[in-house]
């Protein structure tokens, strides 16, 4: 593992005016919530000037989707003038225009004929889901609601919809990955956003090497093999989108200098712990995104998460998966196998530390939302939030009786056993819970503590039943945190006095944040243990160091 030296520090410190951006973003953060307020269900009414709307946004749809049709929008009672519209999603459009049903997803760009007309909180773009393949109708706001707490994900809500004054129902309304969620995010949106999802209608391009949708396998140095499965909003990227893929492949031990790991395994955690099987994980292997920041590392950011809780069966093209199956689901799926079709698991979880903060990342998801019952808790209030709108929707695509069944049982979906989320959920908890790997116990991270002396910062922590404690430090707001080994004698000293207390001094940085690795035989523990959305904060006193949420 690298630490840290002249280059590092070059590639993981991002510019200073990082901190103001950051800081102008959390200012518009408590306006943005309004939109976004879980416990509010929005109100959002489009006119069209043209009465077929619904056969033009089709036929756009279908032969030029990257087109819009101009109207307006009101929106919680403030109208907006020359937004545009089109139909989103790719399932979620087809099968439903198959079906007959009118209730089809969409994409609302509100500063599309006025750059400066945005939502409040400087939104832009509303992308609005009809709950496909989900009769409980809480799938998407809930897993998003889990995912925020652990790495950058979009906020989501319900909202009701209306076209040229016809109720089209209830919908789910996902914020958009765009500049503004990258900033709120990353600190700023000058990198380069990386779409990872194939373009199903496409052809592989001729005389290229066999790959698996946008899975990151390396498949030579043309970027013609991979424009099928990977859009890039900055043409620019492909050098070094390739250049991740074949240090991931080929080097992994060095991928920590191009890729946010821990972000990645916390992303991978939680679609292994929810079944979220229509992702990277399942065998379509898409449905994320990548941001290679400005300073070249990547960042992923999980996307389209309607049918998690096993509302997608598929891990292979072998058929779909049991019940039981979904319960049982191997936290070492595709690694145990050495499946190389799937490199971010595969290569990620064959490095030692990697694959015990995977494991910390699992118990952790599942400490806090399923063996406490509060994923039950949540789903609940959201149904009973929706429950009126929900009964009352015209075009709802599963029956209301389907919406009560489907948080405990399996649910129609128009053919398709929706499994419940319960049903899913408290099985598959006993299992990874009773797994061996998790027999073993973990570490114990306490008093976690640092001290300025002048130019030198030290970082100490008690830990018990640990075989190495990591540092993962950065210098700046928003910039990649790189590991430092930490050491059991109160110095960086090779000798081990072996007292538990655990500790490294380094150059003092003012708004420098870390968080503490401890490995155990099998598993590791994090402190705090929602590192690094949460991380420890250092400023210039010498008082317990606190938890600030990023």
């Amino acid at each position: 593992m690298s630490i840290f030296s002249k280059e590092g520090t070059k590639l993981y410190n991002m510019r200073i005016y990082t901190f103001l951006l950051i800081m102008t973003s959390a200012l518009a953060s408590a306006t943005a919530q309004e939109l976004y307020h879980i416990n509010t269900i929005a109100e959002i009414k489009i006119h069209f000037q043209e009465a077929n709307w619904d056969t033009i946004l089709d036929s756009l749809k279908r032969n030029q989707p990257d087109e819009r049709l101009t109207g307006d929008a009101t929106i919680n009672g403030k109208k907006y003038t020359g937004v545009g519209v089109r139909y989103k999603g790719n399932s979620s459009f087809n099968s439903t225009s198959r079906e007959g049903e009118a209730k089809l997803p969409f994409n609302i760009k509100i500063d599309y004929t006025n750059k400066e007309q945005l939502l409040p909180g400087g939104y832009g773009t509303l992308k609005l889901a009809n709950a496909f393949r989900d009769p409980s109708m809480v799938r998407e706001v809930l897993s998003y609601e889990i995912a925020r707490k652990y790495m950058p994900a979009s906020r989501a809500n319900f909202t009701k919809v209306y076209v040229n004054e016809r109720y089209l129902g209830l919908y789910q309304s996902i914020e958009s990955v765009d500049n503004r969620f990258l900033t709120e995010h990353f600190g700023n949106s000058d990198g380069v956003l990386v779409k990872c999802d194939p373009e199903w209608s496409v052809e592989q391009a001729p005389d290229c090497p066999d790959s698996d949708q946008s899975s990151l396998m390396y498949i030579g140095k043309d970027s013609l093999c991979y424009m099928r499965f990977y859009e890039l909003k900055d043409q620019y990227g492909w050098q070094n989108l390739i250049r991740l893929m074949r240090t991931l492949n080929q080097q992994p031990e060095r991928i920590e200098a191009l890729l946010n790991v821990n972000q990645t395994l916390w992303m991978l955690a939680f679609n292994n712990v929810l079944v979220n099987l229509d992702s990277y994980t399942g065998m379509l292997s898409h449905n994320y995104y990548l941001y290679e920041d400005t300073a070249g590392v990547y960042h992923p950011i999980i996307w389209d998460l309607n049918m998690s809780f096993g509302g997608f069966r598929r891990l292979s093209a072998g058929g779909q998966l049991s019940l039981e199956d979904m319960q049982t689901l191997s936290p070492f799926v595709h690694y145990k196998d050495n499946n190389l079709r799937r490199p971010l698991i595969t290569k990620l979880l064959a490095n030692d530390l990697y694959r015990k903060i995977y494991l910390a990342h699992i118990r952790t998801l599942l400490d806090e939302n399923f063996t406490n019952g509060d994923y039950l808790k949540r789903a609940k209030a959201l149904q009973a939030l929706i429950d009126k709108e929900v009964q009352q929707d015209p075009h709802k695509l599963y029956s209301y009786e389907a919406f009560h069944q489907n948080l405990s049982a399996t649910a129609d979906a128009n053919g398709q056993p929706i499994v419940g989320i319960a049903e899913l959920m408290e099985k598959r908890a006993e299992y990874l819970l009773s797994h061996p790997v998790f027999q073993k116990g973990a570490p114990v991270v306490s008093a976690v503590q640092h001290k300025v002396d002048g130019t030198q910062l030290l970082v100490t922590a008690d830990v018990t039943d640990t075989q190495q404690c990591w540092l993962f430090y950065r210098n700046n707001v928003g910039g990649h945190f790189a590991p430092v080994k930490m050491y059991d004698n109160g110095s960086n000293g090779d000798a081990v006095a072996a007292d538990g207390r655990w500790s490294v001094q380094l150059p003092y940085q003012k708004d420098a944040h870390y968080y503490i690795v401890a490995e155990g035989e099998r598993v590791a523990r994090l402190s705090p243990n929602r590192a690094a959305q949460e991380f420890y904060r250092v400023n210039n006193s010498t008082a317990a160091a606190g938890r600030k949420a990023k």
